[in-house]
């Protein structure tokens, strides 16, 4: 039997991440294998940092969907794939890759998954986890501040100028498409194991 697709999807900072993490932890971290979208924004080494630095890494347009549909692919039938690692601070991939296991569950997470139609149809189950706008900046300020060494400043701005208006267009219709939706009050274990006992019932 090929392995269960399960897509993840959500506003960045909703808490996608925590819920696939939690999922994959509650189903068995030897049966699940995690694919992160964000691993898969193009390659830009061949332009300057200053044309690096113009692109809107919140539009579909900067993630290389082609590759993540075959990766997902490869993975669901039973291959393992080498998933590459992005240098967030060059806008560009490392050479450096990370063999990803192919396993039972295949757990696909990310901001901008469900704008791709070719990718939604790839799932057997999913997800959109929903969280209002305030918190989202809040856990994204943190983030990008503390683990990419930004600046509050450049943050900000780049919330404004390009986050909430790319999740007003892309992200948060793509809700739509989702057969879950995660509201930020509900209380997570309770969804998780919830989700769980769902894949459980189709593996049995």
């Amino acid at each position: 039997m090929n392995a269960l697709l399960i897509g993840i999807s959500g506003g960045s900072g909703s808490g996608k991440s925590r819920l696939a993490h939690d999922l994959a932890t509650a189903l068995g971290p030897e049966r699940v294998s995690i694919v992160p979208f964000d691993a898969y924004y193009k390659d830009l080494r061949d332009l300057s940092m200053e044309e690096r630095n113009a692109v809107n890494f919140d539009h579909p347009d900067s993630l290389d969907a082609e590759m993540y549909g075959h990766h997902l692919d490869g993975l669901v039938n039973g291959l393992d794939v080498a998933l590459p690692v992005y240098d967030f601070a060059r806008h560009q991939r490392m050479d450096d890759l990370h063999i990803l296991p192919a396993r039972d569950i295949i757990i696909a997470e990310g901001i901008l998954l469900f704008a791709f139609p070719e990718l939604v149809e790839r799932f057997d189950f999913k997800i959109f986890r929903a969280c209002n706008e305030e918190l989202r900046f809040r856990r994204r300020l943190e983030r990008d501040t503390v683990e990419r060494g930004r600046s509050v400043e450049s943050v900000t701005d780049q919330f404004a100028t390009s986050v909430k208006p790319m999740h007003d267009q892309f992200v948060e219709p793509s809700a739509a498409v989702a057969s879950r939706v995660v509201e930020h009050g509900e209380a997570l274990e309770t969804v998780v194991a919830e989700l769980a006992s769902q894949v459980d019932s189709i593996l049995v």
